[in-house]
């Protein structure tokens, strides 16, 4: 853990868990505003000329739509169209790019596209020496624009440059992510912390899963296509570029509708968080899915995004032993084209 997280009072709860002595920190976040340092998301930046033309030919995004003002998401593939890691792409400066992801996969996916950067002038980067700081609440645009001097940029978009970069997520309430040195966090997060509850980031966590967002962990690395995860239903994919790492397999479950498991949200009836990748089962005790997200909500009720068969009749399912009661997503499962979502605002 950073010592800055330390000196404002946070404890490490697990390798990716901070927490703070804050009651009711789920509560805090539906009825004020709430900080919290993002220890599970990490950062790889691409830098060199070759850049933009050596993610091309890896993402499952247009590289060019990342331009400084629209930061799409995107996922990185095997040639059988499983899922390495997915991740927000963000363009920091000339021949700069930037992939924010799941910690865990940092490491993984940055030797695995290290044995195709060797062919260009690119390189790899894990930047152990960024902060990640995530604000939550009706009042975190505002907050952050007072705190950073940046005007909060709309959803899957970015402000800032390469010394603070501050990005809009969704979810149920506000979220504003910024990105900055390691050196420079603590003394923001004591000029948030004065206006922001601190929280540990489970409650980042839960609101990702409210807005149906899930981020590949290592439980699900090369497990996954990425429209079982929805990926394509927030823009992740886009079917208008060409030839990339794992393209054909994926398009061609887009256009023959060969997608045998979805995302869905859903709540537990009971307050025991199950681990990830715990199976879904039907009645007969039958494995129908698997758990790839999970977080105990305001309510102290377990909330999950699980990846659940498309066949219409499951029946009742249970996790861990408790019922399972399907939550509506808050996005329609079609395609949006990233294109059009970059040409939006």
């Amino acid at each position: 853990m950073h010592d800055w997280i330390t000196a404002c009072g946070g404890r490490q709860d697990a390798e990716d868990r901070i927490a703070f002595d804050t009651p009711a920190p789920a509560r805090q976040a539906l009825d004020g505003t709430v900080v919290t340092p993002l220890v599970h998301l990490g950062v790889l930046d691409v830098i060199g000329p070759d850049a933009e033309r050596f993610l091309q030919g890896q993402a499952s995004a247009q590289v060019g739509l990342a331009n400084g003002d629209f930061a799409p998401l995107t996922v990185f593939c095997t040639p059988k169209g499983r899922m390495l890691a997915n991740a927000q792409l963000l363009r920091v400066a000339e021949g700069h790019y930037r992939l924010l992801m799941q910690r865990g996969l940092v490491q993984s996916l940055a030797e695995h596209l290290g044995k195709f950067a060797a062919f260009y002038k690119a390189e790899l980067r894990v930047r152990d020496d960024l902060a990640l700081i995530g604000l939550i609440g009706q009042d975190a645009p505002a907050l952050a624009e007072v705190r950073l001097d940046l005007v909060p940029p709309p959803v899957w978009h970015q402000a800032g440059d390469a010394e603070t970069l501050l990005l809009t997520h969704p979810g149920p309430r506000p979220r504003q992510l910024i990105c900055l040195a390691t050196g420079q966090a603590e003394a923001l997060w004591s000029r948030l912390a004065e206006q922001a509850t601190p929280v540990g980031n489970a409650i980042w966590c839960l609101h990702d899963i409210q807005a149906g967002l899930a981020w590949l962990t290592p439980a699900h690395r090369d497990a996954l296509l990425p429209q079982m995860i929805n990926w394509e239903a927030l823009g992740g994919i886009s079917f208008k570029k060409g030839c990339y790492t794992g393209q054909e397999v994926v398009a061609r479950a887009h256009f023959r509708g060969q997608v045998k498991r979805r995302l869905v949200r859903a709540q537990l009836e009971g307050g025991e968080l199950p681990a990830l990748a715990s199976p879904v089962e039907s009645a007969d005790g039958k494995a129908v899915g698997e758990v790839v997200a999970a977080e105990l909500d305001a309510y102290d009720q377990a909330e999950i995004l699980a990846v659940l068969s498309t066949k219409e009749d499951l029946g009742p399912l249970r996790v861990a032993g408790q019922a399972v009661k399907q939550l509506k997503l808050p996005y329609p499962i079609e395609r949006l084209d990233p294109e059009s979502l970059a040409l939006a605002h």
